[in-house]
């Protein structure tokens, strides 16, 4: 389980990128190069070289410095093209623990996670990536082969029973300013009957607080019948989602590594939209230092 964040802790507007040199790694890095020369922030590319990573290099019949030799070309490329300050780090360890301790370490704000999908080849942008974002100590934005593009135009919030959306709202409400988004908020069959049904106050409240901003959205209800996870993907493609933002609900059977199969239909979606895991925290300054930036 992610642990919770002091008030005091401050960040230094850096984003993760961690990576196996994949394909879809380097989509990763590619989107999270774009997130930073946005914000202005410091990407950070990290390599966790593991056990694996040793038997990679040792049938190249390479040591770790080849590693090293990588991503500094990474430094120098991404710096050159998109005029991003670049730093690398290349560190021994396990993928499980080692990527959330950088994070921690070097106070990134956020972190940007390639997957191959649930069943992909690469065992941490693979199913194992939910244990990583599971314990992450910042928000971790989950993607594919899909693009940057220009920014998240359109961001789905998904709002059940069983999701604390209130909490997210918060960095709804920070990516919308920074990027001008529409919110999307996608609300699940109510089951209570009345007006002060607690999904009714809940979808009301967000929707009170995005007015507050003046921020553009509108409310959307699922259909009656179906599951929810799935309409909701299939919301977000018609609507050319850049962005599903959700609260992460651990598995309480297997606490810190599994999560529930709605992060998991979410995180890997075929429609290969990214989204942004938060795990329940508290904000602190963690989330006023990035909104001063809107």
């Amino acid at each position: 389980m992610a642990t919770k964040k002091s008030k005091e802790t401050k960040y230094d507007n850096i984003i993760l990128i961690p990576t196996d040199f994949s394909e879809v790694c380097g989509n990763a890095v590619i989107h999270g190069i774009h997130l930073a020369r946005f914000l202005k922030y410091k990407a950070v590319i990290l390599h966790v070289i593991n056990n694996e990573t040793k038997s990679a290099l040792k049938k190249k019949n390479v040591g770790t410095d080849y590693v090293e030799k990588r991503l500094k070309e990474y430094k120098s490329y991404y710096e050159k093209k998109y005029d991003v300050v670049v730093d690398t780090i290349a560190e021994e360890g396990s993928i499980f623990s080692t990527i959330n301790e950088v994070a921690s370490r070097i106070k990134a704000n956020l972190m940007i996670l390639g997957t191959h999908g649930k069943k992909g080849l690469q065992h941490v942008f693979g199913s194992y990536a939910l244990r990583v974002v599971s314990e992450s100590p910042v928000p971790v934005i989950v993607v594919q082969k899909r693009s940057f593009k220009q920014g998240y135009e359109n961001i789905v919030l998904p709002v059940s029973n069983d999701l604390e959306s209130r909490q997210t709202v918060q960095w709804v409400k920070m990516i919308a300013q920074l990027f001008k988004s529409k919110i999307h908020v996608f609300q699940a069959v109510e089951t209570e009957k009345g007006l002060n049904s607690r999904l009714k106050i809940i979808t009301r409240q967000i929707s009170d607080a995005l007015n507050e901003e003046s921020i553009n959205h509108e409310v959307t209800y699922a259909e009656p019948k179906g599951d929810f996870a799935k309409q909701v993907l299939s919301y977000s493609a018609m609507n050319h989602a850049d962005m599903v933002m959700i609260m992460t609900r651990p598995n309480v059977d297997v606490p810190g590594f599994s999560m529930s199969s709605w992060d998991e239909k979410l995180m890997f979606n075929e429609a290969q939209i990214p989204v942004m895991c938060i795990n329940p925290v508290e904000l602190g300054y963690y989330y006023y230092e990035w909104i001063q930036l809107a």
